[in-house]
């Protein structure tokens, strides 16, 4: 409804964001509170407009703007937040003539329907359905036998053989989708922060360990598929310990696939006899940052 005196307080839930549309009669006792002391939401943000001939004061705020929170039922999302009134004294310092307000406010949003105009018929996947394949993006990493066409089926791995390491991603019905491996570290436990632990992937996509004088370690170019990811790793121990189980942990992430690679989402490999960094795509100015040491990382 429209802000009046009778309903001081107007709210239009949009596609993306909220506008709420304040009466400064806010108590309807004739007595106009004062914009500076309206705001909205725990980050307190201010009006946007205020319109002296009709006496109202508006706020736009983006649905996850102002410190707003989301609740999910099993129909709706809705989002919740609160218009703030606490008023400042003015002239007489020492006393004030209203008290603090706080209205709640909730935009609720259907989960499960399809919002479309009835002269276009869309094409693309009902939301519903996408939330369902979003939820459902799932990644893995296996070890593979020498010709990478089935699991293997031992883990056991003697010095001097090669770990063949493949990553995938089950992408659904999302876009297509390019998987990459971060970062890959070895150790003991399955505490990938215990020590002793060695990187064998490292800098955004980096296989670092194939930059040592000894191993053979490299990406498999080119890939199968877009949603997989091969390498090989040449079987290793940590010296001084007799144990003869070693963790592998990995990051899995994925890129757009018509999204080009670069040194945030790449996977490079060593080549020895260049002497040079190359990617399994991309331009090869996206692997300088594994010699430097100074590529970005994924949060």
């Amino acid at each position: 409804q429209a802000a009046a005196p009778l309903h001081p307080v107007a709210v239009q839930c949009q596609e993306a964001q909220m506008v709420v549309t304040v009466h400064r009669d806010l108590f309807g006792t004739g007595r106009l509170v004062r914009a500076a002391e309206l705001t909205l939401g725990s980050a307190a943000c201010l009006p946007v407009a205020q319109s002296p001939a009709e006496g109202t004061v508006t706020f736009v705020a983006g649905l996850h703007e102002c410190g707003s929170t989301l609740q999910m039922t099993p129909d709706s999302l809705i989002y919740k937040t609160i218009l703030s009134y606490k008023p400042t004294p003015s002239g007489n310092l020492l006393i004030i003539r209203t008290n603090a307000a706080a209205v709640p406010i909730e935009c609720h949003y259907p989960r499960k329907s399809n919002v479309s105009s009835n002269a276009i018929q869309p094409t693309w996947v009902p939301f519903h359905s996408t939330l369902s394949a979003e939820e459902r993006l799932m990644f893995s990493l296996r070890l593979m036998n020498d010709d990478w066409s089935t699991e293997r089926i031992s883990n056991g791995f003697h010095l001097g053989e090669s770990l063949h390491l493949q990553a995938d991603v089950a992408s659904g019905d999302h876009v297509p989708l390019r998987i990459f491996v971060d970062d890959c570290v070895a150790t003991l436990s399955p505490d990938r922060k215990s020590f002793p632990r060695y990187a064998l992937i490292d800098l955004s996509g980096c296989l670092v360990d194939g930059r040592s004088d000894d191993s053979t370690s490299a990406f498999i170019s080119p890939r199968p598929r877009q949603e997989t990811l091969q390498f090989m790793v040449d079987a290793f121990k940590f010296v001084g310990d007799d144990r003869h189980l070693i963790y592998i942990t990995c990051h899995l992430k994925v890129s757009p696939a018509d999204q080009a690679p670069d040194p945030l989402n790449k996977a490079c490999s060593f080549n020895k006899a260049s002497s040079l960094w190359a990617p399994v795509e991309g331009t090869g100015d996206i692997c300088s940052c594994c010699e430097t040491g100074n590529c970005p990382l994924y949060g």
